[in-house]
């Protein structure tokens, strides 16, 4: 027999042929689905941000990039039903380009914001707390040194011509007796004035603090004739004074001199004691504190 006519042989060293698979396209479409499902946990798990992670990851970034955050004003979120506080992070250069920033943003509690107000509160008690202190400590610095001036005069049997005060300057030691220290019209010291400057600059002479001396006239309107005004007669009487301390040991570069006329009356013109006793001179041991704790100095005074 013709070998045409038993079985044909099998193609491919002995295997069968493969059918055609018509069945392709359940792939694609499981494929389709599969993406259709992540989408929707995307789309689920981003309308319920956790705010906790939120935060944790702007702060990493934030740290990473070596920002800080900055203080806006507060606005509702958007991802919570509770109101919060958002903070923006400065942002973040993409790649050099100034053109290319990323914001980050972080949201601040209501609780966080008490606790950063509490903080601010504690830090102001705080500062006013040593404020006060620093105050009190530089007011027993000052009595001291007007226990050791004061004692200087009582040995010259001058402590009666002298007056102290501690205003938001420092210490005043005011000289009131003008027939002790000027002459009316004058600004040249008398012996009287010469003694006390004596009994004072030993005091002052190795302290930190700038000394200020002020000249003062009465307020008598008579007219000066000496000097053209009161200006001028002021000006020179403290002027006298700031070169007799120089000349008794106290550096020049702590002294100033300044005149105030009439204008700063150590008692109200209509007491007839203010006729000598506004005519005066007043030399200030100003204080080393900074300002806002200088004003502090007249109610510690009067506390101590």
């Amino acid at each position: 027999m013709s070998s045409g006519s038993g079985k044909k042989k099998k193609r491919g060293g002995g295997h069968e042929e493969e059918h055609a698979n018509h069945e392709r396209w359940l792939v694609s479409y499981a494929d389709m689905l599969t993406l259709l499902f992540v989408l929707f946990v995307v789309l689920f798990s981003m309308s319920s941000v956790d705010q906790k992670k939120f935060s944790q990851l702007a702060d990493s970034l934030a740290q990473g990039f070596g920002m800080q955050s900055a203080a806006l004003s507060g606005q509702p979120s958007p991802l919570q039903g509770t109101q919060a506080q958002a903070q923006v992070i400065p942002p973040i250069r993409s790649g050099g380009d100034p053109g290319l920033t990323t914001p980050v943003v972080k949201k601040q509690s209501k609780a966080e914001e008490e606790a950063a107000k509490a903080a601010l509160s504690a830090a102001a008690r705080s500062k006013a707390l040593a404020d006060a202190n620093a105050a009190a400590k530089e007011v027993r610095d000052l009595r001291e040194i007007e226990k050791r001036i004061k004692a200087a005069l009582r040995k010259a049997k001058l402590e009666n011509q002298v007056r102290f005060t501690i205003d938001e300057r420092g210490l005043v030691v005011s000289v009131v007796s003008s027939e002790v220290v000027f002459a009316g019209d004058r600004a040249d010291l008398r012996p009287g004035g010469q003694t006390i400057l004596r009994a004072i600059a030993p005091q002052l002479k190795n302290l930190p603090n700038k000394i200020e001396v002020d000249g003062h006239t009465n307020q008598l309107k008579v007219p000066t004739r000496v000097y053209p005004s009161a200006w001028e007669l002021s000006t020179a009487r403290a002027s006298i004074v700031v070169r007799q301390l120089s000349q008794l040991g106290i550096v020049e570069s702590r002294l100033l001199a300044a005149g105030f006329a009439g204008t700063r009356p150590l008692i109200p013109p209509s007491d007839p004691r203010s006729v000598t006793l506004n005519r005066r001179v007043d030399v200030v041991v100003l204080s080393t504190l900074p300002a806002d704790q200088r004003a502090l100095l007249p109610a510690a005074a009067s506390a101590s």
